[in-house]
């Protein structure tokens, strides 16, 4: 007896459902951002920016806003991607109902939007807390390593940069003086032709110079403010220690260098990414922040720096929850890189209560370094004393599987966008795009 199988209806004529929504169940993610997206968020912002009604009428702001979130929190960025998905994918077909943009049209809405998208990060949080999903009774924070979307051998250090600038400006000079030298021969020769054409490559090769002096005014500038703030900063020690009559004691410190370190580097592709570390290596990239919310694991505030500390932006993060959401966690807990007598002073000054890592140690408050900062030998003692029951504990599961869920699970490792500030934006879409995933579940 042969196996009976079920019918394969691929020449049937068959009939669409009557309503683009029907395409996809009524629990799916795409469902719940159109919803979201058409009575719960406010675009005026995006919607007031259009005002001539010249030429084609626009897409709806509102659709094209559900389809980049919708994309965010699916794992597809680029505009190509999401145009191919409008054609293919019936969430993303319900969405557009039918009509596609371009991938122009996708790249140029959120290039134009780039601010006023990231904007909705505050409205989302917002209503996942009144939904229940914040409780700030206990917040952790954290940063993660994503690429910058420059390669890191585009890269060049300062003493490279003049080395490279002297035997490019040789190479070029000796070229024009060349082509020099063939006009004259080729005037007596010819007569009618300029004969000052220059090959292709010596166009290029001025270009790659004007860059690199570029670059290299740009480090030196970098080096001279930062030169300038120190002495600032030793100025003011200085004033507040005879403030308090104290005498200055020790060697007089050389004066800060206003001349780059050989090995400060520059980006070609993007200038203000930087060298970063990381587990796996060195990458071009950006250092992304996170202060997420012990509840459900809600992104309360975010940043973003080129540089590797964490140390300077515990502070700002505390602050952006506050502003965000109108009042400061109960407690607070980051790693060793957050730490700092100045942070546990700040915390302290806004009634925090802090589970800060004083060094890289298998247990928190087992670092054995000389400590000379009266509130970080505090808070060593007050790790010690709870050992493993330490409200610490709690950081590694709030903050870290954020990270695992943004660059894992939808596979965000890479920034599109180039420029600190783009940058920025983007990253405040990724961390907006997480919180509704959450909130879905929720709903």
């Amino acid at each position: 007896m042969s196996k009976q199988f079920r019918p394969w209806k691929i020449d049937d004529v068959q009939l669409l459902p009557p309503s683009v929504q029907d395409y996809v169940a009524r629990d799916h993610l795409a469902r719940f951002i159109v919803q979201l997206v058409r009575e719960s968020l406010d675009l005026k912002e995006l919607a007031g920016s259009y005002r001539s009604d010249v030429g084609q009428p626009p897409f709806d702001p509102g659709m094209m806003t559900a389809l980049l979130l919708h994309g965010y929190a699916s794992g597809l960025y680029s505009s190509r991607r999401l145009a191919r998905a409008c054609v293919e994918r019936v969430d993303f077909m319900m969405i557009v109902a039918g009509d596609a943009p371009d991938f122009r049209t996708i790249a140029d809405f959120r290039r134009r939007h780039l601010k006023a998208l990231s904007g909705l990060f505050v409205q989302v949080l917002q209503l996942a807390q009144k939904a229940g999903l914040v409780k700030l009774g206990h917040v952790a924070l954290d940063g993660t390593k994503i690429k910058a979307n420059a390669s890191k051998h585009k890269a060049m250090s300062y003493e490279r940069l003049k080395q490279r600038e002297e035997t490019l400006a040789a190479e070029v000079e000796r070229w024009l003086k060349a082509a020099e030298t063939a006009d004259r021969a080729e005037d007596k020769q010819y007569g009618e032709r300029r004969g000052d054409e220059l090959p292709a490559w010596v166009a290029d090769q001025q270009k790659f110079l004007a860059k690199i002096r570029q670059a290299k005014a740009e480090l030196e500038a970098e080096a001279k403010a930062a030169a300038e703030a120190e002495k600032r900063r030793r100025q003011k020690v200085d004033e507040e220690r005879q403030a308090a009559g104290r005498t200055k004691t020790g060697r007089e410190p050389a004066p800060p260098s206003e001349e780059p370190s050989p090995k400060a580097q520059r980006n070609f592709t993007d200038p203000q990414s930087r060298i970063l570390k990381t587990k796996d290596g060195y990458i071009q990239g950006y250092n992304a922040q996170a202060a997420v919310d012990g509840e459900a694991q809600i992104i309360v505030a975010h940043g973003l720096v080129a540089g590797m500390s964490d140390q300077d932006q515990l502070v700002g993060l505390v602050d952006a929850i506050k502003a965000n959401l109108g009042r400061r966690p109960k407690e607070v807990s980051a790693d060793a890189g957050y730490c700092s007598e100045a942070n546990l002073a700040a915390l302290r000054k806004r009634r925090i209560s802090a589970y800060i890592a004083i060094g890289r140690a298998k247990h928190p408050g087992q670092d054995k370094r000389n400590l000379t900062g009266r509130l970080t030998k505090a808070m060593r003692h007050k790790l010690r004393r709870a050992g493993r029951r330490s409200r610490y504990r709690l950081r590694k599961q709030i903050v870290e599987p954020v990270f695992g869920q943004i660059k894992q699970a939808r596979g965000f490792r890479q920034f599109l966008l180039r420029g600190i500030d783009k940058v920025r934006h983007e990253w405040a879409l990724i961390c907006t795009a997480h919180n509704l995933t959450k909130l879905a579940r929720a709903a």
